[in-house]
């Protein structure tokens, strides 16, 4: 067996190496060891023991990561030909486009170097910060205040230690407890009114998340959701109208799991068109 170490890509043997996983680190105990997980395309957080892990084949790994690239690439794709479209009649009447400024807070580093890349190449005004989950509560109100967001995506790896029992127990999760304090400490702040909010991760407390303020969370099944689906909410509010209230019916059929994955109650539309 090839010996598990920091950094490989790896499957869970008992789960059929359904998902593929980035070793974080490897914890030692005096009775076993145990590896520290986190989704390759996917904001989930497990811990394995290491003899339940096993090396993902390169194959495997390049049709995860290709998967994931293909699905970037299709909206990219479909916004720059949205912006030709819109061009030539904006140009003609003069026009000039405001799309909402986005503040994106990510636990994970590779994450948020993907995130920036994607809001850059859709043409989104977008501030992405790479912050651990746990430290996320005590940076919000200075991130805040520097770049005064419309949108705030509150973002990285989440689970659930016992899946399937323990709804309502915050410390059955790994990290939501930290989202909800994180949403809390912006909505204690309240810059702005309407500050839409996105919180949330893969199995994450959505009802928690909701409670504390989120306009939208994940995740109301304690399901997987995709890398990218937090930031396809957070481009959907940004491009639509000021005058549009948009809700998660607008959203769900982009998502990876639909309202099963991500839900909520709504928030404004944050695009201006300023008439020269």
């Amino acid at each position: 067996m090839n010996k598990i170490k920091k950094g490989d890509i790896v499957g869970r043997i008992s789960y059929g190496k359904d998902i593929a996983f980035v070793v974080e680190r490897i914890i030692k105990t005096r009775h076993c060891k145990f590896a520290i997980l986190k989704g390759l395309t996917m904001r989930v957080q497990a811990d394995s023991d290491l003899d339940d892990l096993e090396l993902m084949e390169p194959s495997q790994v390049s049709n995860h990561i290709k998967t994931l690239e293909e699905k970037v690439k299709r909206r990219v794709q479909g916004h720059v030909q949205e912006r030709k479209n819109k061009s030539h009649y904006l140009f003609r009447e003069k026009a000039v486009i405001y799309t909402g400024k986005i503040l994106h807070i990510d636990g994970d580093k590779k994450y948020s170097e993907k995130s920036n890349r994607y809001y850059k190449k859709i043409g989104l005004n977008a501030v992405v910060k790479n912050i651990p989950e746990r430290r996320q509560p005590f940076y919000i109100a200075n991130l805040l205040q520097k770049h005064k967001p419309d949108i705030l995506v509150i973002t990285g790896h989440d689970g659930m230690i016992k899946k399937g029992s323990n709804f309502n127990d915050i410390y059955n999760y790994r990290n939501s407890r930290y989202f909800i304090r994180t949403v809390e400490e912006a909505r204690k702040l309240q810059l702005k009114k309407d500050l839409v909010i996105f919180a949330g991760a893969c199995q994450s407390y959505y009802e928690g998340l909701m409670l504390a303020g989120a306009n939208f969370a994940s995740s109301p099944a304690r399901i997987l959701i995709d890398f990218i689906d937090p930031l396809i909410v957070a481009e959907k509010i940004a491009m639509a109208s000021e005058e549009k209230f948009v809700t998660i019916k607008d959203i769900q059929a982009e998502l990876r799991n639909g309202q099963r994955g991500i839900s909520g109650t709504g928030g404004q539309g944050k695009k201006r068109i300023l008439w020269i």
